[in-house]
């Protein structure tokens, strides 16, 4: 096997042999289980109450057809349920972490449960081992194995060293031959998941499960009251009881859980397909209120694919032949040997000749890039022993580290500046012998070599993603490593304010006033490291803004942690970068970002649609089951009636209104508060009115048909009738017009339609059949 890694032969013979690399998953729920959960919520246990009333009162065609649309209404919930589960499920399968092998001698990204015993697994900074094994090659490695011994400092690794699956690599690179996969870990040994989408109470559910209490709380007094009521004034206590039970169930309103369920979860589904994942449900409820989008430049609104399109002398003009040759040499030395950096990339794939460069020699220290130094340095030589130091880095860094004069600093940091300002990311290249490995990168005498000019093309989406950004009332600013002038071209390109670009260093230096006062009106910084990051962070927030922040790196965790939407890069974002996010962007675009914003603010719109809903069917309903017994009525809906209108209702929050698009002034309108109550006043008081007034409606049309002369039965069949009519007039009232004319273009073939011909037909079932029309309790 050697380096080369396993042949696709023997990846087959080890995972029969060992396993696949998956720990232990948590229990799927049976159907009897699912069963068993939905039969002990309140509305159905309420229903299986009012079947053993009818049953003590010898109602057997009552009990019997009860009884079905309990199934029913059962039958219903586990096909929401399924359709959940698909969602989440299909998340699952995204939000699977992955590793990079070598596999007959290539390197391969695959799915870490993909991983075997024998595979050589390549690791390095920021990224979590997938497996237990032996390091075969280390580079300055150091792992946090806090999740096995608690503690927090980083353990160094040599070649021949141990690492443990679900440990994270801090610092350095290297290859490990795996030992140990699944529960053959030390990890699996514990018995503990790492991957499991770990379901937690959001805002909006801890605002859900509160309302429902009070209500249910309100359900049951008045219950108890109506029945008390009914037994006092008409001494039969049992369909008093059965009076006081149709109440609660009116009332009730047991689809708020349910729809939030079903809206997040097909949210979190949707929002996948447009290449976001959302790792946490919060951030759903919080992506339609961002009032800020703060974004990396390369990859997110570029495309990531770096080329050198330019190699500068000293003298400032265009190097060829030898020259050329030896600048990207030592660009190729100060890479990694198989990087992922696009710009290390772009290195390597300007020679045909990789092995000349490295010439036997291995890296025998690096230096690599952080928040006090924008360079890397590495240490070549052979046998351990130090021979070569490339460097290369931001030009005023290595500049600086080559100890220039300022004179010359300054002639050479304007020919930079030249080329940045043409869009390129300049970069010094520089050289120094070795005979002692130092503890900084400072200590050696650098020669500088010259100036190496990438260009890396700006997404063609990106400029239409800012500007429907800015539609919609949201700030973009762009955060970048990259030199002031290339930073200031690439923002005037996408349309971005260029009239003041701050570096990360300016930045810093100012007070938190200043800093506060900064942000409002700043929309580049250049030269930014990751501590500059959460600086603006914290500066944005405090000014009342909700933020959203992309980072790639371990270094990036803090600021993602920290802003109120973290989007780590899903294709060359590190492993500790995702886990601290919130959101995980599939393809690193920055329309991606625009595209979900747009879905989060439909999902809450939609939701806020079904809670209206919601609540003022319930309000006529709750009407209709007081009213008889206070005016000496016989009443008027029975638990088949409610049963009927549950039917209706599920489907219509489930289905319609979640399937329902956004409107179109979606993105024209501004951002809306994370404070927002989704039973805010506005929509709780509309409802009540709409509501109370389809409910006096139904009253005075009862009692008109009552004083006409109109028997019980008649009366209630042209009440019933003018609620389902209403509640069916509602669903497209909320629905608006555009999702009709969507009817109408997919010839019925979408959510709506088949609720509102499925409900008229059920309905003229209903009242055309006579043994429907006896169950019913209606007559012609």
């Amino acid at each position: 096997m050697g380096r080369q890694g396993l042949s696709r032969d023997q990846v087959v013979i080890q995972r029969e042999k060992y396993g696949e690399n998956r720990l232990p998953d948590r229990e799927n729920k049976s159907i009897v289980k699912l069963i068993l959960a939905i039969i002990t919520e309140p509305m159905i246990f309420l229903l299986l109450a009012v079947v053993i009333v009818y049953f003590f009162l010898g109602d057997w065609h009552e009990t019997v057809v009860l009884a079905l649309s309990v199934v029913g209404v059962v039958t219903l919930e586990l096909y929401q349920d399924s359709k959940t589960e698909r969602a989440l499920e299909a998340l699952r399968s995204l939000s699977a972490p992955q590793c990079q092998v070598v596999r007959a001698g290539e390197y391969v990204t695959i799915p870490s449960v993909e991983v075997v015993v024998g595979d050589i697994l390549v690791v390095g900074e920021g990224s979590r081992v997938a497996a237990d094994g032996k390091l075969i090659e280390s580079s300055n490695v150091a792992a946090n194995e806090s999740i096995l011994t608690g503690e927090s400092l980083p353990v160094e690794k040599t070649a021949g060293g141990q690492v443990f699956s679900g440990t994270v690599i801090t610092s350095g690179h290297g290859l490990v031959e795996v030992t140990a996969v699944g529960e053959q870990t030390e990890m699996g040994r514990i018995g503990v998941s790492l991957h499991e989408i770990k379901p937690e109470k959001t805002l909006l559910q801890k605002e859900v499960g509160r309302v429902v209490r009070y209500i249910a709380v309100a359900a049951v007094f008045l219950a108890m009251l109506l029945t008390l009521l009914f037994w006092l004034l008409r001494g039969d206590f049992l369909h008093g009881f059965l009076a006081g039970l149709t109440l609660s169930i009116a009332i009730l309103p047991e689809e708020f859980p349910v729809v939030l369920s079903v809206f997040m979860a097909l949210g979190a589904w949707r929002l996948a397909k447009s290449n976001v994942l959302a790792r946490k449900n919060q951030t759903i409820e919080t992506l339609g209120g961002a009032t800020v989008l703060c974004t990396d430049k390369t990859g997110t609104l570029t495309e990531n694919r770096m080329a050198i399109t330019q190699v500068i002398g000293l003298d400032g003009r265009d190097v060829d032949g030898a020259g050329r040759s030896e600048i990207v040499a030592y660009g190729i030395l100060a890479s990694q040997k198989n990087p992922s950096d696009p710009m290390e990339e772009a290195f390597l794939a300007a020679t045909d000749d990789l092995s000349a460069i490295y010439n036997g020699m291995d890296i025998v220290k690096e230096y690599p890039l952080d928040s006090h130094s924008f360079s890397v340095a590495q240490i070549w030589g052979r046998g351990g022993k130090p021979e070569v130091v490339a460097l290369k880095g931001a030009p005023e860094e290595v500049f600086r580290l080559c100890r220039l004069p300022n004179d010359k600093q300054k002639r050479l940091q304007e020919i930079a500046d030249d080329a940045a300002d043409d869009g390129l990311r300049v970069l010094a290249i520089a050289k120094a012998a070795a005979k002692n490995i130092e503890l900084s990168r400072d200590s050696y005498q650098y020669e500088l070599l010259g100036l190496v000019g990438l260009s890396d093309p700006i997404r063609t989406e990106a400029k239409d993603a800012v500007a429907l950004a800015h539609r919609a009332g949201i700030k973009v600013i762009m955060l970048t490593g990259d030199h002031t002038e290339t930073a200031r071209r690439i923002g005037r390109e996408i349309g971005l304010c260029t009239e003041r670009v701050i570096t990360g260093q300016e930045f810093l230096s100012m007070n938190e006033k200043q800093q506060r006062e900064l942000v409002k009106t700043t929309e580049i910084y250049s030269r930014v490291a990751p501590n500059v990051k959460l600086a603006i962070i914290s500066a944005l927030k405090q000014n009342g803004e909700v933020v959203a922040m992309t980072g790639d790196g371990v270094n990036d965790g803090p600021a993602l942690k920290s802003a109120h939407i973290g989007i780590a890069m899903g294709q060359r974002g590190t492993d500790v970068a995702r886990e601290a996010a919130s959101l995980v962007l599939l393809d690193d675009n920055f329309a991606s970002i625009v595209q979900g914003v747009r879905i989060g603010r439909r999902i809450f719109a939609n939701l806020q649609k079904a809670v209206m809903y919601i609540m003022i069917v319930h309000i006529p309903i709750a009407a209709l089951s007081i009213a008889p017994v206070l005016l000496g009525w016989e009443l008027i809906l029975l638990p088949i009636h409610i049963v009927f209108f549950e039917f209706i209702i599920d489907p219509a929050c489930t289905l319609v209104f979640e399937s329902e698009t956004e409107d179109e002034d979606t993105m024209r309108r501004p951002p809306r508060r994370i404070s927002q109550s989704l039973f805010n006043r506005a929509v709780v008081l509309e409802s009540l009115v709409i509501g109370g007034l389809l409910a006096l409606m139904a009253v005075l049309i009862h009692g008109g048909m009552l004083g006409s002369g109109a028997s019980s039965d008649q009366a209630r069949a042209v009440t019933y009738l003018t609620i389902i009519l209403a509640n069916i007039g509602m669903i497209l009232a909320l629905s608006g017009r555009k999702i009709i004319r969507l009817a109408v273009k997919q010839r019925g073939k979408n959510a709506l339609a088949i609720v509102v011909v499925t409900a008229s037909v059920a309905l003229a079932a209903v009242y055309s059949l006579p043994f429907l029309r006896n169950l019913f309790k209606i007559a012609p």
